[in-house]
């Protein structure tokens, strides 16, 4: 697929995503969700890609959905796939196939974020924002409700009442509280931001197996909805006994003995243990 509404560049192990419409504030449209989805079958299938970046070109990072269509903006009834009976909601697809990513994902927050500018970010492992970002959950205003599972994440990553507080009052605000509230890292002054999430995908990059760190993502996603601990403890085990028998582990262990940086040879997209996944397939269209 060619992209028009991202620019995909990857270099060393990093993948950088940045949503590129400037002119519109990176505002969020169909085609926006297809290329981004695409771009995550793209990493998850090229094992050169071991972390993901997403950032905004210009001065926001996302300002939400395109309202361009006017006050019917949201109206299902105007979608093209109408006819079909489908009425999915974009966001919550794009952020499902984030869900599903089998590379950690590290969200470079350089501007305003508001409605799915922030929400598609929830399923993101770290969060972090240049001291300019703006957030909002600006739904309420807007007469309807939260979108991309945020529902779902974003109580996770914050706590009911800090969401609740947010999505009732559906102000935008300042990267400062985004942090006191959770939402984010300590903000970092805009010019270093990609420099900041770049060293910590360089850190993974260079010292971590990558099959491990698919099935941690997983396993740390995942156990957010468990009812006991037992089902970690199941799923740890069966972890630490396959991952343990690998040739990533030997290497581990004889690299850290020998004190020399490990060269682990598992790949995600042909060596990811026999019960992966263990939890129940979705697929996404």
């Amino acid at each position: 697929m060619d992209y028009e509404t991202i620019l995909y560049e990857a270099k060393d192990g990093i993948l950088t995503l940045t949503l590129n419409r400037p002119s519109k504030l990176n505002a969020f449209n169909e085609q926006m969700r297809r290329e981004m989805m695409d771009a995550c079958d793209r990493a998850d299938a090229d094992d050169d890609v071991k972390v993901v970046i997403v950032t905004g070109a210009g001065r926001a990072f996302c300002a939400g959905a395109d309202l361009s269509s006017g006050g019917k903006a949201f109206d299902a009834d105007n979608r093209a796939d109408r006819a079909s009976g489908l009425n999915p909601d974009g966001g919550g697809r794009l952020t499902l196939r984030l869900y599903e990513l089998n590379k950690p994902i590290i969200a470079a927050i350089n501007g305003a974020a508001v409605g799915v500018g922030v929400t598609m970010t929830l399923a993101m492992d770290i969060r972090l924002a240049a001291d300019v970002a703006k957030f909002g959950f600006v739904f309420a205003r807007r007469g309807i409700v939260p979108e991309a599972c945020s529902s779902y994440f974003l109580p996770r990553a914050v706590g009911i009442s800090q969401a609740l507080e947010w999505c009732y009052s559906g102000k935008v605000f300042p990267a400062e509280e985004a942090y006191e509230g959770g939402l984010v890292k300590k903000p970092v002054p805009k010019d270093e931001l990609l420099q900041t999430a770049r060293a910590i995908a360089r850190d993974i990059a260079d010292n971590t197996a990558p099959v491990s760190v698919a099935l941690v993502r997983h396993m740390m996603w995942r156990m957010l909805a468990a009812d006991h601990p037992m089902e970690a403890h199941k799923i740890d085990s069966r972890g630490v006994y396959h991952r343990g028998r690998s040739a990533d582990a030997k290497e581990g262990v004889e690299s850290f003995l020998e004190k020399r940086p490990a060269e682990f040879s598992g790949k995600v997209s042909t060596d990811m243990p026999a019960y992966f996944p263990w939890w129940t397939e979705r697929e996404f269209s």
